[in-house]
């Protein structure tokens, strides 16, 4: 791009968004760029023609908005915290000549509802802080990474009820997290009124154990009829360093869209 040097900061590199024909990306590989998780998300999401709104919670640099302005027309909303972060994702919208369809805020997302609007988005999707917060932790709470990968500043039950006040009825909570924390959330979700519905495992190869675990829920879904989909593998088999056929085809690597 002509004029990245006008956009880019000291430190910051311009990506193309994997094989995602025309999306550009800025990151700072000293702070926490997108990853497999937030493709993955983006990809789950059930969108249908009815969406007209969608909000990303802990939004980060912006790449489940921009993933999804690929799959739909609707109005999107990313919510983040940290100030760097928020930089980078207006910056990221504005690069991509998205900003009529996507709209970044800076602020807390426990209460941003009372922001934007309470029960009245169709979808809402999150990429949440995995890791709680014990005692004896040892983390640097100010450090950006920390904030990010650990619950510091938000926790998984606040992330679910914001979850629950922004959705009308019938709208989607789309969540990327670890397995290991599947009960609870599970258990969240019904304590707010989303049902979940499918959740899919992922798993880095054959024969390992899933680390990445994707669902999604309906607020004032039925009780039951959850759909446990087949498993997906990053890799193609227990020593390869290529992508499955799968990945290639969410990656869109080699593809159009």
């Amino acid at each position: 791009m002509e004029n990245k040097e006008l956009i880019l900061k000291k430190g910051e590199v311009l990506n193309d968004l994997l094989g995602y024909e025309g999306l550009k990306i800025i990151q700072n590989p000293d702070m926490f760029n997108f990853s497999l998780d937030s493709t993955l998300l983006g990809h789950y999401a059930t969108i249908n023609k009815n969406v007209k709104s969608i909000v990303d919670l802990c939004t980060g640099n912006a790449p489940v908005p921009l993933f999804l302005s690929l799959r739909s027309k609707a109005k999107i909303t990313g919510v983040e915290i940290q100030e760097q972060s928020y930089d980078l994702a207006i910056r990221n919208v504005a690069i991509n000549n998205l900003e009529e369809q996507i709209k970044v805020i800076q602020g807390d997302l426990k209460g941003i509802h009372t922001l934007i609007g309470k029960y009245v988005h169709d979808i809402v999707t999150c990429n949440p802080p995995y890791f709680k917060i014990n005692p004896d932790s040892n983390v640097n709470k100010n450090d950006y990474l920390t904030i990010a990968r650990h619950e510091v500043l938000v926790n998984l039950e606040e992330v679910i009820l914001e979850a629950a006040l922004l959705l009308k009825q019938g709208g989607r909570f789309v969540m990327v997290h670890r397995p290991d924390r599947l009960i609870e959330i599970i258990e969240i979700f019904k304590k707010y009124k989303i049902e979940p519905k499918r959740m899919r495992l992922v798993y880095p190869r054959i024969n390992r154990e899933a680390n990445v675990l994707l669902i999604e829920g309906i607020k004032g879904g039925n009780p039951g009829n959850l759909r446990v989909e087949a498993p997906l593998f990053v890799y193609e088999n227990e020593t390869s360093l290529n992508y499955s056929e799968e990945i290639l085809d969410i990656f869109m690597i080699g593809k159009k869209v």
